[in-house]
């Protein structure tokens, strides 16, 4: 599974509004925002990097005034983190992955109600929801809604639940599929509506759509022993790690 998620993390960077293709690394950049979550790179499945090649890869950042980051699964590229750490690169977190497959699917029931968001404001609640609900990670924007509805038009998936008062108690959003399995990610849910079911209602509902579009799995990443046993009642089960690399500033 580990070739599989690398292989996936290369195409989905590819997707990314600029790309730059670097010796054995392609780094996805977002031109809209300066956040290290959302411009990096991945190395290539097997990529054994050279001094010379990290060193372009890292002049790639700097040139654009970015923190030089990467993220991947360093099973599927050993020589690479070895390399990377002998180049300054620090470890900024190791992340286990689970894998959902449609065997193993499970629909909780009784849910609350998952909807498509479809309009402007709703893209846009779910966003500010998903801010709040990361502790202000990440601010809400009309960026961060944008880039929302262009995942959902582009051949993902975004769901969300509605708060019984009126706006977004919490969703989630899925990339398009690519080398036969899609990500899930951005789980969230406002702290005033957890405890509902909200995030393993919209967690098995991305999940299901992908499955409908024929992938053959569904994989994501987990934040803490709660969340984790949220995706294993949904049908989600360990597969692998995903390391999360930076070089800090000089």
């Amino acid at each position: 599974m580990d070739m599989q998620v690398q292989s996936f993390a290369v195409a989905h960077l590819r997707r990314r509004p600029v790309v730059a293709e670097i010796a054995g690394f392609v780094a996805g950049f977002s031109p809209d925002t300066d956040s290290p979550y959302l411009n990096y790179a991945t190395p290539l499945p097997g990529a054994e990097p050279t001094e010379r090649d990290l060193t372009a890869l890292i002049e790639a950042f700097r040139e654009r005034g970015l923190l030089p980051r990467l993220e991947f699964a360093p099973e599927a590229a050993p020589a690479v983190a070895p390399a990377l750490r002998a180049s300054g690169f620090e470890t900024e977190a190791v992340h286990e992955y689970l894998v959902c497959t449609p065997d193993r699917l499970t629909v909780p029931r009784p849910a609350p109600t998952v909807e498509t968001p479809a309009t402007d404001q709703e893209y846009a609640e779910l966003d500010a929801a998903l801010a709040e609900a990361f502790g202000g990670v990440f601010a809400s924007s009309a960026e961060g809604a944008a880039r929302l509805r262009r995942t959902q038009e582009g051949g993902g998936a975004v769901r969300f639940v509605r708060a019984p008062e009126g706006g977004c108690a919490g969703g989630a959003s899925c990339s398009a599929p690519a080398e036969d399995t899609a990500e899930l990610s951005g789980v969230g849910t406002r702290p005033a509506h957890r405890g509902r079911g909200i995030a393993a209602a919209v967690t098995a509902s991305l999940t299901s759509a992908m499955f409908a579009q024929g992938v053959g799995s569904v994989w994501l990443e987990y934040s803490g022993e709660g969340s984790r046993r949220v995706y294993e009642r949904v049908g989600y089960r360990p597969r692998g790690t995903r390391l999360y690399v930076s070089l800090p500033p000089r």
